[in-house]
């Protein structure tokens, strides 16, 4: 496994997770994308095709590489033909309306992750309500709703990648 990350002018997000030793420091990969990181997405990729190339040529034997991505167009620029696996992560603090407003990720994702559900009592989100939502606009599709801080959930990721 390796990781790709998107911040503007720093490689911020990459040092949190060296930090947090969450692979060997080799296996990720921190990309300043100089502008917005929509834009390294959705409309000139290459810079993380390079990235992915880099890390695919460093270890042959990676079976997945996770890119960090803004927003939920990732398909405005790569086909979905393409992905292996779509994962869409949001959190509570966005809102209980999110997942009722719907949308491509959240609704056709191979996975939904809904993340810091420890919070919700503090931005007035009705974890039960917003349940709701997710199902209806998910359907049979799956979803976890997680505390990634107190590694709640993780075991269902886990069980859905592996």
């Amino acid at each position: 496994m390796a990781v790709i990350s998107n911040d503007i002018y720093t490689i911020e997000d990459a040092e949190y997770l060296m930090r947090a030793q969450a692979l060997p420091l080799e296996r990720i990969k921190g990309v300043e994308t100089g502008g917005c990181p929509h834009t390294a997405i959705r409309e000139d990729a290459s810079i993380n095709l390079l990235a992915v190339e880099e890390m695919k040529s460093k270890f042959p034997d990676l079976d997945i590489i996770l890119i960090e991505s803004g927003g939920d167009n990732l398909a405005a620029t790569f086909s979905p033909e393409l992905v292996d696996l779509s994962i869409y992560v949001i959190d509570v603090a966005m809102g209980s309306d999110i997942p009722r407003k719907g949308g491509p990720a959240i609704q056709k994702s191979d996975l939904l992750i809904i993340n810091k559900a420890d919070l919700a009592p503090y931005v007035g989100v009705d974890l039960q309500a917003m349940e709701k939502d997710v199902k209806n606009a998910r359907r049979e599709l799956p979803y976890v709703f997680g505390e990634m801080k107190n590694f709640k959930g993780i075991d269902n990721i886990s069980d859905f990648l592996f």
